[in-house]
């Protein structure tokens, strides 16, 4: 065990800054308000998640006298025809119910084309914390500076520029929460490393065989996904990605899977199957993403790279298609001293998925490639 894997942070509770951020997390994720602060800013903020006729009425009056606008991501002001190159405080319609809030956040086309203005400062580290609890990237908000509200004592306040450098703190807060040997079906001796940050989510190391960390460690990044690693959804190849790289670990004698807390490129399941209904309706995998508000890929891959700091696994050859992972990692200070591809099959299901893989995020997929020459 080496020095990281105790974790580094030189507090008992972090910092009173950083704590406040994760509470604001937690009230995010229960649906409830907080005060986002920054310089002449005291902005209540609202999930949208979840939002429903009371909640809305609730809210408002909270806000009153003050109307609340709603706060969208760049990329989904773009997808309601706004420019923009920041976060968007939207004017809302007058008389807007909860039902015309939730279209202007996640419906795939709108005829509504709302006035919007950039986002202040708090706004922005207020869409950046909804994010980070994988809610819908959207709040409703109110600057509430020259008011006091009810119970104001009880809202939890996060500073917004504590906001900025939470995920960097979290990953930073990483311990080794437990550890024990699984036996697989193969045969193979494994032993899964339970590891948790300061907001308690976990992510998981699988130590497959007996790995030679003196010389590169085969490593398989593998994010969590529900539908194909458990149910063997044939919507995306992520179930057989992983159980060909396990085979694969298991004939070079041992190496690494990071079983990765990001379900469906870092937005979470709820967020996952509402991609998964835009898709339904012609978007590709990318512009579902976009459209709801989120970047193409929301996954950051310092968590893994400090993960395989703390196992003394700097040295490794990556199982992957995904040539991001591999910058990633090489950004993070791993050492990539090859790639290995894993040729999942393809079908009717998930050969729309792969193409816009291949095509907009230039995984390398050759046999997918090939097939397509063959088809041509």
């Amino acid at each position: 065990m080496n020095e990281a894997q105790t974790g580094s942070s030189s507090a008992l509770f972090g910092s009173r800054r950083h704590t406040s951020v994760s509470r604001g997390l937690g009230e995010f994720r229960g649906r409830r308000p907080v005060f986002v602060t920054a310089k002449g800013e005291k902005m209540l903020a609202l999930p949208v998640e979840g939002l429903d006729r009371l909640r809305l009425a609730e809210f408002m009056a909270l806000c009153a006298p003050v109307e609340p606008q709603l706060i969208v991501t760049e990329r989904r002001a773009r997808a309601l025809g706004i420019d923009a190159s920041t976060p968007m405080a939207l004017l809302l319609p007058v008389g807007a119910d909860a039902e015309t809030i939730l279209a202007l956040v996640s419906d795939a086309t709108s005829d509504r084309k709302p006035s919007a203005k950039p986002a202040s400062p708090a706004a922005t580290a207020a869409i950046h914390l909804v994010k980070i609890s994988q809610s819908l990237p959207a709040v409703l908000a109110a600057n509430l500076a020259a008011h006091t509200i009810a119970c104001e004592e009880n809202v939890v306040r996060v500073e917004a520029d504590a906001v900025v450098g939470f995920a960097d703190h979290a990953t930073r807060s990483l311990t080794i929460a437990s550890e024990a040997s699984v036996p697989l079906n193969s045969g193979t001796p494994t032993r899964f490393i339970v590891f948790q940050d300061a907001v308690g989510d976990s992510q998981a190391a699988i130590i497959v065989g007996k790995p030679d960390f003196a010389n590169p460690v085969p490593v398989r990044l593998h994010s969590a996904c529900l539908t194909g690693d458990v149910f063997g959804s044939r919507r995306c190849d992520c179930g057989d990605q992983l159980r060909l790289a396990l085979g694969r670990i298991e004939e070079l004698g041992g190496g690494v899977i990071l079983y990765l807390a990001q379900e469906g490129r870092g937005l979470g399941l709820a967020n996952k199957m509402r991609t998964y209904q835009l898709q339904d309706e012609g978007l590709d995998t990318f512009d579902a993403n976009t459209t709801l508000g989120f970047d193409d890929d929301e996954r950051d891959y310092g968590i893994a790279a400090y993960m395989l700091r703390m196992l003394n696994c700097t040295r490794i050859v990556l199982l992957t298609n995904n040539p991001t992972k591999l910058d990633g990692l090489t950004t993070a200070g791993i050492e990539i001293a090859g790639r290995m591809p894993l040729d999942a099959p393809i079908n009717a299901d998930n050969r729309r998925y792969m193409t816009a893989k291949a095509a907009r995020a230039e995984h390398r997929l050759d046999h997918l490639m090939a097939s397509l020459t063959d088809q041509s």
